[in-house]
């Protein structure tokens, strides 16, 4: 199935995942977000795409869309499947494992009132460890190859307890060459993405609603107006949030030569250590299996 990346906004669910926040070291930055117990924190944007000739704006509005709500670093394009190039000037640099979604949109009026997810895909929604920054978005979308989607979207046949993604894990391996070697490591917790703490019709109405009602408060962005400067987009990307690190994904950033790899695959059917071999192999062809594999590389 082929998809323009380019033509669809993308956005992360922080806080999807218990514990993750408080290893990332993220946690102080939503101490005064208000969230229901066990929710996700905050819905940020990491891509828009801007077309002036569909914007919902009035055309006094697009006169004055120099004053754009979105940041201009939103506008460029993130997503390679292959590498990740190193923000310059930074040297704390973490896989972000996760499942995306890709889902139609609807609309009542300037709202979101239906959203239906049609593929679940490997991401890799790859962050920079800083003190400071004011939003999320700020660590996440650092320019061209700051993110990764598999290029093997599985199209979803329910999104429920019922359907195909309900049997699938998230695994993820750092692969660091050694000497003369190459050496694996496990670096996110291996999870099933049901046991996301928000999933199925919970974490798409908690979608809607921060599509549709969230502030421009702390870390957390308008991301209403956002849609509406791209045009009432009919499809959206949401990455729906990091696993877990191991005591090793957690104490270990990225380094150049690095290999990141996140692979969504179906339980029962692969066991742990095939999954890990099959990371390995450059070339993989699995209908079945969603496998993201970037190369980390320096800015030239």
């Amino acid at each position: 199935m082929q998809i323009d990346l380019r033509a669809i906004p993308s956005f992360g669910v922080a806080g999807n995942f218990t514990g993750h926040l408080e290893q990332a070291g993220e946690a102080r930055d939503f101490v005064n977000v208000k969230a229901r117990e066990g929710a996700p924190k905050a819905l940020f944007p990491t891509y828009i795409p801007l077309d002036r000739n569909k914007s919902s704006l009035s055309p006094d509005q697009t006169l004055l869309s120099d004053k754009s709500s979105v940041p201009a670093f939103l506008t460029v394009f993130p997503f390679d499947a292959g590498k990740i190039i190193y923000p310059e000037g930074e040297d704390k640099l973490q896989i972000e494992p996760e499942c995306a979604l890709i889902c139609n949109l609807e609309y009542k009026d300037d709202k979101v009132s239906a959203l239906k997810p049609l593929y679940f895909t490997a991401s890799n929604d790859c962050s920079i460890r800083k003190e400071g920054a004011r939003k999320i978005s700020l660590k996440k979308n650092w320019g061209p190859s700051s993110k990764g989607l598999s290029d093997n979207l599985i199209k979803i046949d329910s999104f429920s307890e019922q359907g195909n993604i309900n049997n699938y894990r998230i695994a993820s391996f750092l692969v660091r060459k050694s000497g003369d070697s190459f050496l694996t490591y496990d670096y996110g917790e291996d999870s099933a993405i049901r046991d996301y703490s928000y999933i199925y019709d919970t974490l798409l109405d908690w979608i809607i609603e921060k599509l549709n009602n969230q502030k421009d408060e702390g870390p957390a962005e308008n991301v209403a107006s956002y849609l509406l400067e791209a045009g009432k987009p009919s499809q959206i990307i949401v990455s729906i949030g990091a696993t877990r690190y191991t005591s090793f994904g957690e104490a270990n950033f990225l380094r150049e030569g690095d290999y990141s790899l996140v692979i969504l695959y179906p339980e029962g059917k692969y066991t742990k250590e095939e999954i890990k071999a099959i990371a390995l192999k450059e070339d993989c062809d699995y209908e079945d299996i969603s496998i993201l594999r970037q190369r980390i590389e320096k800015k030239l």
